[in-house]
């Protein structure tokens, strides 16, 4: 069994997994780094009471997913309730995934020994679960909490068990809305190009060679999140300088829904995404919306292929 499978990636892994809404957990909430400038989660709770969750589910079973099992006793489609992910610093490359479920640390510990690929280092009483360069690991607060990144994130997590440094006041109240509200959620606090270079920011096809991109550098940070029901429903909100740049934010994704219908007249997918989407500028916020009926978004993701093009026609 990869070693990997123990660390961040299992657990950064199941932010994909969008499912019923409940606030944030306060106890992972309290082990991030308080200079946060991205933070997602997702309820895991209800998967199996969600047809479209037991989908996606089912989707993860793999060879990979039972030798895991099989070593460790963890199943993360069974054992994981909630999943919170929290970037540091721009810049700084470190990250945290949290999560809150059942674990057995002895276990999960001993497996990664048995299997090669790991360390183990001891700080401040815990046992973190390293990678054999020492640049990742996994502990465990106790049996229902799980910490994995970097490892002076990990560590430095752990300090705040006994020393307390909080996210900021608003960043907080932010994080209450969009995790009450919605089943999966990411926001940022930062302008959203910060994150990506500038120079690696994809062109937007029939856009010009701007791409769109001058409204979109616009955003000084923004939030969305995705709910499940009988329509999967995508909330997005965007913060701009000024009203006008709202305003020009708003018109462009309009825009970007216009050239979407008009490239890809013969795919029903794309066809029912846009004529669903609507932006609306107030003031200096930008609000976005857009659904799609979850069976079809469930056979889209079986079969891409077909519902890309729309059915084929016989002869």
């Amino acid at each position: 069994m990869n070693a990997r499978l123990l660390s961040l990636p299992i657990l950064a892994g199941l932010t994909v997994v969008a499912l019923p809404a409940k606030a944030a957990d306060s106890q992972l909430l309290n082990l991030v780094m308080p200079d946060a400038t991205v933070l997602a989660g997702v309820n895991v709770d209800q998967a199996k009471t969600s047809s479209f969750g037991q989908y996606v589910l089912q989707q993860m079973q793999n060879p990979e997913l039972q030798k895991l099992i099989a070593a460790t006793g963890f199943d993360p489609t069974r054992d994981v309730s909630e999943v919170l992910v929290a970037a540091g610093a721009a810049g700084s490359k470190t990250g945290l995934a949290l999560a809150r479920g059942t674990f057995n640390p002895a276990q999960i510990a001993a497996a990664a020994a048995a299997h090669g690929g790991t360390t183990t280092e001891t700080y401040d009483g815990y046992t973190i679960v390293e990678d054999q360069k020492q640049t990742h690991g996994v502990t465990f607060v106790n049996s229902t909490i799980a910490v994995a990144g970097d490892v002076a994130s990990v560590k430095a997590a752990l300090d705040r068990l006994k020393t307390p440094s909080s996210l900021p006041a608003a960043v907080l109240t932010e994080v209450s809305q969009w995790s009450g509200q919605e089943d999966a959620w990411v926001i940022t606090t930062v302008p959203p190009s910060s994150l990506q270079p500038k120079a690696g920011v994809p062109t937007i096809p029939g856009l010009g060679a701007s791409g769109g991109n001058n409204a979109l550098q616009t955003i000084q940070s923004a939030a969305a999140g995705v709910k499940f029901g009988n329509n999967v429903v995508v909330t997005a909100q965007a913060q701009s300088d000024n009203a006008q740049d709202a305003q020009n934010l708003a018109n462009t994704v309009k825009l970007l829904a216009s050239v979407a219908q008009l490239q890809a007249k013969d795919n029903p997918t794309i066809q029912t995404l846009a004529q669903s989407l609507t932006a609306t500028a107030t003031g200096t916020t930008v609000n976005i919306s857009l659904s799609m009926p979850s069976d079809q978004l469930q056979a889209l993701l079986t079969h891409p292929q077909t519902h890309a093009h729309g059915p084929r026609k016989r002869m």
